[in-house]
């Protein structure tokens, strides 16, 4: 295997992790602020478009891109002459203290998760790309099948690592027809299954105790299949959203349009982790916790994207890495990197 030579950043990547971050913090703020199943009309739709659109999507795409970040920590480090394994172990023991931490205050958080599995992955680095490649996509085939949403990620992983192999986001203009062509496949097949998935909309505000059994029986059925039919297709939905998006920038316009994105995927950790703490602020200091309705909660976290995308875009101009990057950084290298850059450093 040989690996990159070049330390400069993917910023496809960075855009990516973006994206991502968006859609997550839109799941994570019905539990954080114990938000109660949907009663009025706005709210109810509200939340199937959620179960629609966005619940499982952008964590899957967060799952591939650590796999590909995986790689690309590896393969660089090795061609520095590092202890690449060394460092990366230590570097998900670090992950796995924040995410122990995180989860104390929210418990769906996903980077214990992700060190956990970082760790599992770790023999597959020195394994063949298309070994890596099929195996992924039979075991993510199984686990979405099946609906094990807890145990998708290790494939994610897998796929990010061949990703990573076959030096996909090195190469995105070599590789622009293939993206195109699977986006749009993907795109018909994410619509078929939109589409196959409300068949089975639950029934809003139904009285279950009044109920006859057959119907009882129906309304349970629906409602189960409506969030497994969403897990199943959510693999097709996320490659067509990641292949839209790596489509957009290929054009400078859509470069400058989605020009936050790029310094709030940068600093996808602090993000992450900022995104509890704020909700969490939020919810105690103006008594929101259990009083809020679903739409009601798109509004706060509009009101993060803006908070987030400004503080990123202005800590980036004076700064090199994101506060949690940067102690994550001094936790895997053991060295204390400077922290402060020049304005003329800054990459916009």
């Amino acid at each position: 295997m040989q690996p990159t030579n070049s330390n400069k950043r993917i910023d496809t990547l960075d855009y990516l992790r973006g994206f991502a971050l968006l859609g997550i913090i839109l799941v994570n703020i019905p539990s954080l602020m114990w938000i109660e199943p949907p009663e009025l009309a706005n709210d109810i739709a509200y939340s199937r478009f959620l179960t629609l659109f966005v619940e499982g999507k952008f964590f899957i795409i967060f799952s591939f891109l650590f796999g590909i970040g995986f790689y690309l920590f590896i393969s660089r480090a090795q061609a520095r002459g590092e202890k690449a394994y060394a460092l990366f172990s230590r570097r998900l023991l670090i992950l796995l203290f924040m995410g122990l931490v995180h989860f104390y205050f929210q418990p769906g958080e996903a980077l214990t998760v992700y060190a956990i599995f970082g760790f599992v992955a770790l023999p597959f680095y020195k394994m063949r790309k298309d070994i890596n490649l099929i195996l992924g996509f039979i075991l993510l085939a199984i686990t979405a099948y099946f609906g094990l949403k807890i145990l998708m990620p290790f494939p994610l992983i897998l796929l990010g690592l061949a990703a990573g192999q076959y030096h996909l986001f090195e190469n995105i203009s070599l590789h622009r027809n293939k993206i195109m062509f699977v986006t749009i496949v993907m795109g018909f097949i994410s619509m078929a299954s939109w589409f196959y998935q409300w068949q089975y909309v639950p029934e809003p505000l139904v009285n279950i105790q009044h109920l006859p059994k057959d119907q009882l029986a129906a309304h349970i059925t629906n409602i189960e299949q409506f969030s497994l039919i969403g897990l199943q297709f959510s693999p097709f939905a996320s490659a067509f959203y990641m292949g839209t998006i790596i489509l957009l920038l290929q054009s400078t316009l859509f470069q400058r349009l989605l020009a936050p994105l790029k310094a709030y995927g940068r600093m996808a950790l602090t993000n992450y982790l900022g995104q509890t703490a704020l909700i969490l602020l939020i919810g105690h200091t103006f008594g929101l916790i259990g009083q809020l309705r679903y739409l009601e909660s798109l509004w706060i976290c509009l009101g993060i994207y803006g908070c987030q995308l400004l503080f990123s875009k202005l800590w980036l101009y004076f700064f090199r890495f994101g506060p949690m990057e940067w102690l994550w950084r001094i936790g895997t290298y053991w060295t204390i990197p400077p922290l402060r850059q020049s304005t003329k450093d800054y990459l916009s």
